[in-house]
């Protein structure tokens, strides 16, 4: 498969690289900064300087065009304040699904959080619940698009412990941790399992391998 990330020097994104290069996949990462392209050759993953503040759905499309999948995987990070929360989180994540409809690639993932579906508990960390809104937002427009086949994948907490490659994955888990690791195995299982469309699932720490946990949802 040609697999197109955007936010490809993410964390979890450069883990995602390195599986999709390893079993054969071409992979391309979409990134802000040219200085940030050696990462990407080293994850084996083709870097692809693209703004998405910035660009047009056209500029996006093109780098899109003969893709099989799209995942969304780009935030503002931390340390950026609540206006980027919605520029990137949310702005970002719908300007990559219209250019993915625009190039014609159905397959959609997009990384989003625990609490994107829900008003964020009163006392929340302002910028923290612009994320969570910005996250939200970005879901409910994936959503409600019938020429994307998505699927919305939401991890507990995430942590840079080695993964396990086991996990609970559910409709709704409860809060708990996941390992970057563990969401980017999550992520290369959810692509080649087409029964996960249309589902929005959340992600933690737990016993069933990766491959069955997915499965299983898949099946219910």
């Amino acid at each position: 498969m040609r697999i197109v990330i955007a936010g490809g020097h993410g964390q979890i994104a450069l883990r995602l690289e390195r599986l999709l290069a390893k079993r054969g996949d071409e992979v391309a990462g979409i990134i802000r900064r040219p200085e940030q392209a050696g990462a990407l050759l080293a994850a084996g993953a083709e870097p692809v300087v693209c703004d998405l503040e910035s660009a047009s759905v056209e500029d996006v499309a093109r780098h899109l065009e003969g893709a099989d999948a799209a995942v969304f995987a780009a935030g503002a990070g931390p340390g950026s304040g609540a206006e980027r929360k919605d520029t990137v989180d949310r702005g970002a994540a719908s300007l990559f699904a219209d250019a993915a409809e625009a190039a014609g690639v159905r397959r959609f993932l997009v990384i989003s959080s625990m609490g994107a579906d829900r008003e964020p508990p009163e006392g929340t960390d302002p910028v923290f619940a612009a994320y969570l809104r910005a996250k939200g937002a970005a879901d409910a427009d994936v959503r409600s698009r019938a020429g994307l086949d998505w699927t919305i994948l939401r991890p507990g907490r995430l942590t840079d412990d080695p993964g396990t490659g086991l996990v609970t994955l559910a409709d709704a888990t409860g809060r708990g941790e996941i390992t970057r690791d563990d969401v980017a195995a999550t992520l290369v299982e959810l692509l080649d399992e087409p029964r996960t469309i249309g589902r929005t699932l959340e992600l933690i720490g737990g016993d069933v391998p990766v491959k069955e946990a997915v499965g299983t949802v898949a099946a219910h």
